[in-house]
């Protein structure tokens, strides 16, 4: 049996990206995997907190007709997530590298079945944190939508990023930006690697008026111990 298959390999400006599949003996599974560089981006055996993120984002939303922006594409695990509440009226899937995009458009990744044929689904091309900018659009088909929900699925931890330019999301003039596309009563919600940040709790806090953070734990058979993410969930105003 073959340990390695490499499925697609391209150079980005951002570092080697690769998309293979691998055999792990402890975890007794064929693994999905993509790689930036030495950065593991994605496995197939972690998506919980994916998953979960995508379930709590929308679940904290009032009302109906849901319009859901997500940065950061991956195996698609969150997308699929915020696509199971039939509230959601339109996802719009934000990712800086369109070989990921390509990937799921031509089902490499599984979850792209169901993302590119889900009428309320866009995959687009962009640069999330410029989206969020002064000027920037995270809908170029919508200049000035807002949104109930955005939820973010980028960086390692608020202070560990995949590139420097993704910093200032995580002050507060970063954040008052995701306030100003969210609707009253609207939610942010940001996963992390790590365990709940007090110093981002405190700069999220300074911005939001409701604020939590979820641990969510899971098996790591590679080590045989339970592990944990974290998603943060914040609030505008109602």
């Amino acid at each position: 049996m073959a340990r390695f298959r490499e499925i697609d390999f391209r150079p980005t400006p951002m570092g080697d990206l690769i998309l293979r599949e691998r055999w792990d003996p402890v975890a007794k599974q064929d693994l999905l995997e993509i790689k930036l560089g030495d950065e593991f981006l994605m496995s197939s055996l972690f998506t919980v907190a994916e998953i979960a993120l995508g379930h709590l984002a929308t679940a904290e939303c009032d009302g109906t007709d849901l319009d859901v922006v997500v940065g950061g594409l991956g195996l698609g695990c969150t997308a699929l997530a915020v696509l199971e509440d039939p509230r959601v009226r339109s996802l719009v899937v934000v990712d800086a590298l369109p070989e990921v995009i390509e990937w799921h458009r031509e089902h490499l990744i599984p979850a792209g079945t169901t993302l590119t044929t889900d009428a309320r689904c866009r995959l687009v091309h962009g640069d999330f944190f410029a989206g969020l900018r002064d000027g920037g659009e995270l809908n170029p088909d919508a200049p000035g939508h807002l949104w109930h929900a955005v939820v973010v699925d980028i960086d390692h931890t608020p202070t560990h990023h995949l590139h420097p330019s993704h910093a200032d999301l995580y002050d507060e003039a970063g954040l008052n930006r995701v306030v100003a596309r969210l609707h009253p009563g609207g939610v942010f919600a940001l996963w992390s690697d790590d365990p709940p940040d007090e110093t981002f709790m405190a700069t999220l806090a300074a911005t939001f008026p409701e604020v939590r953070a979820e641990v969510v734990t899971f098996d790591n058979p590679l080590l045989g111990t339970v592990a944990s993410n974290t998603v943060y969930l914040a609030r505008t105003p109602r």
